[in-house]
Parts: structure tokens; C-alpha cells; sequence
């Protein structure tokens, strides 16, 4: 859409963009083929684009993507955007973007993200949509070049602080182009930048809890002119001991510290109860025979390799909404990696009870105590659907907010059982094997 085009269009829905909400629309056709191409979005794609306007980015990717879905918050641009994109498969969504429910895109197995993002909202947009655990596989995005600055900043700059490390915990940012103010109208007062987010490898930071690491980052940079040692919540005596340990001075300030280091410190501020249990594969379990009597102790690997009959539990955490939270487990685990379970799952030590076991996984992998009782809801026999796992499930009401740990959990969210049911019934491959007996013996 050329500016001629656009103003006819503005005339005719009686639109004026609003410089408070960052409205300009691109109309510079090249500049609009090229920021789509940079998504790579093929025929096997599902694209979110948020923010579509008049469609300027949307010309490029509707009829050539598998499966495209536009969230525009102007109900006269939504009725635009349907009118001429809804016959090549468009799907339009008159929301709020930084309301926006992503919990559904997971049925899509990764979704590419595009959007030309407002000035007044795109830092809450992209938290809405990259907050782990996210659907978003890799995204292009347009904002303000001073926000785009923020975003891919290195210590020691103005511009690094909690939006540069919250963001850069999860994703590689990268800045592929400045564009300036002609290609736009209304032109803005500032240039705008073009940004690639690719998912960090699992692998390549230090094994941390990540609302450890986003509450020590916040509290860092609470007062950025100070040493850092003045805002966390430790003794100046202990502050030091950690930087010492770290190979940082005592007077080092927040925008000092790598992302690595952030990472590091928030482990040394709050140890996760399960950072420091020895590897899984070597602890040693109870082997049962088929009427649930331990008859011998074993390695957990060797048990997994010979498929012998042990015992586990599954907790489901019910929130006051009556949603389930699910779990991503950890990349470190020696089965079902990446893969979705139930709230808190693990083997029952040697001599310990099913409900003492249910407690002391809470505890270990999702960092709370239950909220009252907890309640056995289902007993499951051992068998190949269990992994050879005898299974008692209990439902439990968390008492206090869930925190992880990378060795055990990846991330979590809370879901709706009716979703859950839906998510299990068309990709079952997204689950651990005993998640979905247990999941089911409850419902």
C-alpha cells in the first residue's frame, strides 16, 4: 500500500493515526517485501503478526504461509484486514495485543512472530509473547531504535540494563537495519530499527532458576547510579564474598556484570533447593515386583535400561481458576527431555512413602509447600504407558508463588484442563509418556 492508497483508506474509515499510541503506517513497498522475507515463513509456517495495521507486512505472507493470524487492535482496522485478507486464509483477531492469550498457539508446535510494534506498548507486547515458556519459535520485529538499543545491548552501555538482560536470558537479539522516517506515515519524529529473536541454546548459560534470576536483576539495577552491593538483599560482607568469588571488585556496579554473571549471582543469592543433588542417573531406587514390593535397589539408569518395575508420583497444581500447571522439563533429563508433564513428577526414594515422595518433588522442583491437604486422586499399575512405573497422582493447591530450576524444570504456565484435553488429543508427541496415563486416570 502506497501513501495514496493509505490515505484513501484512512478517509474512508475516518481514522486518524494517534502520535500518543506510535500510530505511523509503512508505505514504502520495499522496505515492507524486505522485512517479511527476513522471517523465512514458508507453506508449513503458522506467523502471528501483531500490530498489521494496513496490512503493509501482511501483503507478503497472506496466501504463502500455512497458517497466518493477525491481532489488531483497532476495530476499524481489523474490519479492513478481514475485508481483504480473510479470503486468502487470514485469520483476524480484534485484541489487545498486550492481553493477548498465547497459551492456545502451543496446539501449533512453534509459531514464527512478525509486527511492526508501537512506540507506547512493544516492550509489554514482546513480554506477553517471549516470556518462557513461549510458543514463539523466532521473530522480526519492528520498534523505536532507542527500545531496538536496549534490546541488544553489551555492558558497560547506556543503554543495558533489566530490559536488555530479561529479554537476552532467553533469546539471542540481533538489530539487521535502521530505517529511517520517510518510509512511514505519519513520519515519526524518531528511526526505527529492525530486530531478528533466535531462542538461546538451553545449554549455553549456567543452570539457574529463572524468577531468581529476574528478581536479583531487578533488584540490581533498582538504584543504577549505586554500587550494586546497595541494592541487593544481603549484608555488604556477604555481597563482597559473592563478587570476590566472581572475580568482581567490591564497588562493581550493575551495568558491570555480563549476562553470564547475572545468572551466577542470582545461584549464589538463592540456591534452588535441587541445584546441588547429585545426577539422577545414579541414584539408587527401589525395584518392585508386580504387586508393588521392593524386592532390590538399583541404579535409576540401569533400572530405565532393563525396564524394571519402580515406583513414582505425579502432583497436579490447581490454581483458584481451577487450571493445571504443566511443567517443560529439563533438558538435562535422562528421559522425555523438553517434553511437557504434570506440575512436580519423580521416583519414590528407598523407604519413603508415595505422599511424603509428593511433597518433597513440590518442594525440589517447583519450590513450594502444598496449600492445605494434598489429595491422592488416582493409583496407576505399572506398564509401558507408566514407563514401568507404579504411580499413585495427588492434586495439591500450591502455597506460595512457583519458582524452577534448569536442572529439573525448564519452565512452566498454567493451563485450563479443557485446553490440556484438547493439546494431548492432537499432539500427544508434545508430553512425557506417564503425563498423559496420569492426566487421564485424573480427569
Amino acid at each position: 500500500m502506497n501513501l495514496s492508497e493509505l490515505q484513501t483508506q484512512l478517509q474512508r474509515f475516518d481514522l486518524t493515526p494517534s502520535r500518543k499510541l506510535g500510530q505511523s503506517f509503512l508505505v514504502d513497498e520495499n522496505v515492507s517485501r524486505w522485512i517479511a522475507a527476513q522471517l523465512h515463513a514458508g507453506p508449513e509456517d503458522t506467523v502471528i503478526e501483531v500490530g498489521p495495521g494496513f496490512g503493509a507486512l501482511t501483503e507478503h505472507l497472506a496466501g504463502k504461509v500455512g497458517r497466518l493470524i493477525l491481532v489488531e487492535k483497532d476495530g476499524r482496522l481489523a474490519e479492513f484486514l478481514e475485508e481483504k485478507f480473510g479470503p486468502l486464509g487470514a485469520e483476524v483477531i480484534h485484541a489487545d495485543a498486550t492481553a493477548f492469550d498465547v497459551r492456545p498457539l502451543f496446539l501449533e508446535g512453534g509459531v514464527k512472530f512478525i509486527g511492526n510494534l508501537p512506540y507506547s506498548c512493544g516492550n509489554e507486547i514482546l513480554r506477553s509473547f517471549l516470556d518462557a515458556p513461549s510458543p514463539i519459535s523466532e521473530a522480526i520485529i519492528m520498534v523505536q531504535k532507542e527500545v531496538g538499543d536496549r534490546f541488544v545491548a553489551e555492558p558497560r552501555s547506556k543503554n543495558y540494563g533489566v530490559l536488555s538482560l530479561m529479554l537476552q536470558e532467553r533469546w539471542r537479539a540481533t538489530a539487521l537495519k535502521t530505517i529511517g522516517p520517510a518510509p512511514f506515515h505519519p513520519r515519526p519524529a524518531v528511526d526505527s530499527t529492525i530486530l531478528r529473536f533466535d531462542r538461546r541454546p538451553v545449554d549455553e548459560l549456567p543452570l539457574h532458576s529463572p524468577e531468581v534470576y529476574a528478581t536479583t536483576v531487578k533488584q540490581g539495577f533498582a538504584q543504577r547510579r549505586k554500587q550494586l552491593h546497595n541494592n541487593l538483599p544481603v549484608d555488604r560482607e556477604r555481597a563482597v564474598e559473592m563478587f570476590e568469588s566472581m572475580g568482581l571488585k567490591a564497588s562493581v556496579r550493575a551495568e558491570e556484570l555480563s549476562l553470564e554473571q547475572w545468572v551466577t549471582l542470582s545461584n549464589l543469592i538463592d540456591p534452588h533447593p535441587c541445584a546441588n543433588l547429585p545426577p539422577s542417573a545414579s541414584e539408587l531406587l527401589d525395584v518392585v515386583n508386580e504387586k508393588d514390593e521392593v524386592i532390590e535397589q538399583l541404579p535409576r539408569s540401569e533400572i530405565h535400561e532393563r525396564k524394571l518395575l519402580h515406583r513414582a508420583v505425579h502432583v497436579f497444581l490447581k490454581n483458584k481458576k481451577g487450571e493445571i500447571y504443566l511443567q517443560l522439563r529439563s533438558h538435562l533429563k535422562d528421559t522425555h527431555a523438553g517434553k511437557w508433564d504434570s506440575s512436580a513428577s519423580g521416583h519414590v526414594d528407598p523407604g519413603e512413602s508415595y505422599l511424603v515422595c509428593a511433597e518433597r518433588e513440590m518442594w525440589e522442583e517447583v519450590w513450594v509447600e502444598p496449600k492445605g491437604e494434598i489429595e491422592r486422586v488416582a493409583r496407576i499399575a505399572a506398564s509401558d504407558a507408566t514407563d514401568q512405573e507404579f504411580i499413585e497422582v495427588f492434586l495439591a493447591a500450591p502455597g506460595g508463588k512457583i519458582r524452577v530450576h534448569g536442572k529439573e524444570v525448564d519452565s512452566g504456565r498454567f493451563f485450563t484442563p479443557e485446553f490440556i484435553d484438547q493439546w494431548i488429543d492432537e499432539r500427544p508427541q508434545d508430553f512425557a509418556t506417564g503425563f498423559i496415563t496420569c492426566y487421564k486416570a485424573w480427569r
